[in-house]
């Protein structure tokens, strides 16, 4: 394995971006548990990547602007969205000690939306993955898929640590929801600056 790969990577996934912002999020709210369905969440949300990497839809989406635009702004919609969810549960804010399957599942639902509605990503990863395949390899397309999976095993590992990071802050701020509220309040704020950052991205 190239070593320059696993560095760069590491770098670029350690780098504060929406997914670790939702991982830290759902840390703090709901505790260690749900912060690992996090993670795994937006690791699941890479695959469509890596997928659309191998078979050239990121071509396409980098080519296309009306494709582009499309999905760019469905991703916008959501983090919105993602936004108003944040404040509403502040504003509701229930701290327990124990979840449920139906949670993990929304939790990793809504992880694996925010990367799948990214079309940046897509095209990150059009721009990142070939950089590291020889030029003399036999089959890129599966080289592509392994550089993939080493890929979302370092996001995996590196966010289920920031999450978990965010559960030790969490258990010291049981008692004073307020803070975790006003927490909250920043991270839809967060939400809202990158979707319109999002809404200005040009291709």
């Amino acid at each position: 394995m190239n070593v320059e790969f696993l560095l760069t990577t590491l770098i670029v996934v350690i780098a504060p971006g929406t997914g670790v912002l939702y991982t830290l999020a759902t840390g703090i709210s709901g505790g260690a548990k749900a912060s690992v369905a996090a993670a795994f969440g937006c690791t699941l949300g890479i695959v469509p990547s890596i997928a659309a990497c191998i078979f050239g839809v990121a071509a396409i989406l980098h080519t296309s602007a009306t494709a582009f635009q499309v999905l760019k702004y469905v991703g916008v919609i959501y983090l919105l969205y993602l936004a108003y969810q944040t404040i509403r549960q502040s504003r509701n804010l229930v701290i327990g000690k124990s979840g449920d399957t139906q949670k993990y599942c929304w939790i990793i639902r809504r992880g694996l939306l925010i990367n799948i509605l990214n079309p940046k990503l897509t095209i990150f990863f059009l721009a990142f993955l070939p950089q590291f395949i020889p030029a003399n390899v036999k089959n890129p397309s599966l080289t592509i898929a392994g550089l993939g999976a080493v890929f979302m095993a370092i996001t995996f590992i590196v966010f289920v640590l920031y999450g978990l990071f965010a559960s030790k802050i969490r258990e010291k701020l049981l008692s004073k929801p307020k803070i975790i509220a006003w927490i909250q309040y920043g991270v839809a704020g967060t939400f809202t600056g990158l979707g319109l950052k999002l809404a200005l991205t040009e291709q």
